[in-house]
């Protein structure tokens, strides 16, 4: 009868989600409390020489650094850790002899695939069981495949894996994997399946391998809570209660429990992970879901508008991520549209000699607008609200550059819109060129609130007054005025864009003057 073991990536895969800073004490109370749920086999994070070791991360510079976390108690779980190709050379590795670590989990891509087989054989030859994980196998054709089964034939690895990296697969694609497999590798050599929840078939495609008609013995890859990159996993917790009620397994369910509310829960309300639609666009476009992660943080698009970007990629350009690659193609399709300048006499003339005010869409708009009606009422002004229709008064004007906040805007107010080119729209004030209003800075390139001060430097304005430009706090709920317009990202994505606002806006005041009626709340300006 075949054996199902269940392997726990939470340490390794779930630490795309906080930078694998678990903890020290964290990160041993959970190989603690998965070795005492009896999960069969535990990776307790990287092995890499790509950076310095900390003792809070889990990622690792050398075998003793990993047997520091690993009980002294047997309870007849495997401990691994993984190695990225080209990330770290096997030879340096000792001889398992001495360690408590019992394997390695070797990944690659399929441009690497001799390269990587060699180094299996090394780290084979050291004393470790040797996981052979061949990353997104989708993309092998299916000579490729065998080819490369036939090589994992001669090593005789512990394990070799199905890797769906992108969570693209469905069960047509895993059954004709698998049966790739089953009848052409060794029968010594278990079979795994590593898997992301982009389409939300984890748990269905794990139940569809256990219940495969064969006696192959089979890894099947979890993490707690699901924690992983984009989508997350298969849910450890939910995987072992099957297991446990349909294939007679006597994993202990508690302590998963206990580590989800003490530790892994605190995680996901910090930087939650799981099914989202750009994820599952990265899936259905078998991308690297970093892409879809760079896409959202942007809160620019419509998801229409991130499918066509997605289907702009080159081929060889979508398994693995490279931010300045997509951030061109961001840019590129971004600045696609055409523009309608007829009123650029007329607006440079209306904001002559006029005391401008840019009215962002914070919450301090709202917390302080006696402030700013005051200010309106009491001066000689035009004033601008920024991506959002401002409710206390009717401005002059309203700045977008965010194709999605026009979506949302009422039809009615059009003419006295200025929009940048990415909006495809008509009878529109003013239609601005996209890339002539961008920033130096990446996390706020295209911040509408900057864009809109460097559109009135190009049109002469000397001075501008700014109300409701707070930046970002970590809790979404104090970030805007209406709560449709509230988004979550990743805190190190709102700190980059806090300490964008202050670098740029302290680098337009060189250009123009520029006072606050309303104090900016989460960064500085020099």
């Amino acid at each position: 009868m075949k054996k199902i073991s269940i392997l726990d990536c939470t340490l390794r895969d779930g630490g795309y989600c906080n930078q694998w800073r678990f903890g020290f004490d964290n990160s041993k109370k959970i190989i603690k409390n998965l070795t005492e749920a009896n999960i069969d086999i535990i990776e307790c994070g990287f092995i890499t020489n790509r950076q310095q070791y900390d003792i809070n991360i889990t990622k690792f510079t050398n075998i003793e650094q990993i047997d520091n976390l690993i009980p002294d108690t047997n309870f007849n779980c495997k401990y691994v850790a993984m190695i990225n190709h080209g990330e770290y050379d096997p030879s340096s590795l000792p001889n398992r002899s001495i360690h408590k670590l019992d394997g390695i989990r070797y990944a690659f891509h399929k441009k690497d695939v001799l390269n990587a087989i060699e180094q299996c054989y090394i780290i084979k030859e050291k004393g470790f069981d040797t996981y052979v994980q061949a990353m997104v196998s989708m993309n092998y054709s299916d000579e490729e495949f065998l080819q490369l089964i036939h090589k994992v034939n001669e090593l005789e690895p512990e394990a070799f894996y199905i890797v769906d990296s992108f969570g693209m697969m469905k069960r047509k694609d895993l059954v004709r994997l698998f049966s790739m497999i089953e009848h052409n590798l060794k029968k010594n050599i278990k079979i795994g399946f590593h898997s992301h929840n982009n389409m939300q078939l984890s748990f269905s495609n794990a139940q569809t391998l256990v219940d495969m008609q064969s006696n192959r013995d089979l890894v099947i890859d979890s993490s707690i809570y699901g924690m992983g990159r984009g989508a997350g996993n298969l849910n450890t917790e939910l995987f072992i209660e099957y297991l446990n009620e349909n294939m007679g397994a006597t994993y202990d369910l508690r302590p998963i429990l206990s580590t989800m509310d003490e530790v892994i829960g605190n995680f996901y309300q910090i930087n939650p992970w799981g099914y989202t639609l750009p994820n599952y666009l990265s899936a259905m476009h078998n991308t690297h879901p970093n892409y879809a992660g760079f896409l959202n943080d942007k809160n620019t698009l419509p998801i229409e508008k991130m499918n066509e970007i997605f289907e702009m990629m080159g081929d060889d350009k979508r398994s693995e991520f490279d931010k300045k690659y997509i951030s061109e193609l961001y840019n590129k399709y971004m600045e696609t549209g055409k523009t309608q300048n007829i009123h650029s006499d007329e607006f440079k003339n209306i904001i002559r000699d006029k005391k401008i005010i840019l009215i962002g869409p914070a919450k301090s708009s709202i917390d302080e607008k006696e402030k700013i009606i005051k200010f309106i009422k009491e001066n000689d002004t035009i004033s601008i609200a920024i991506n959002h229709e401002y409710p206390p008064c009717e401005t002059d004007f309203i700045f977008l550059s965010n194709n999605r906040r026009f979506k949302e805007m009422n039809k009615a107010l059009k003419q006295k819109c200025i929009i940048t080119s990415n909006i495809p729209a008509d009878e529109v004030y003013l239609q601005i060129k996209y890339s002539d209003l961008l920033n130096d800075i990446e996390a706020v390139r295209d911040n509408a609130g900057l864009m809109a001060i460097k559109l009135l430097i190009s049109f002469g304005a000397s001075k501008i007054y700014l109300a409701g430009f707070d930046g970002y706090s970590h809790d979404v709920l104090e970030n805007y005025a209406k709560e449709q317009m509230m988004y979550i990202t990743k805190k190190a994505t709102i700190d980059a864009i806090n300490e964008g606002m202050g670098k740029t806006l302290s680098k337009l005041s060189k250009e123009i003057e520029i006072k606050f009626i309303t104090e900016p709340k989460h960064y500085s300006v020099e």
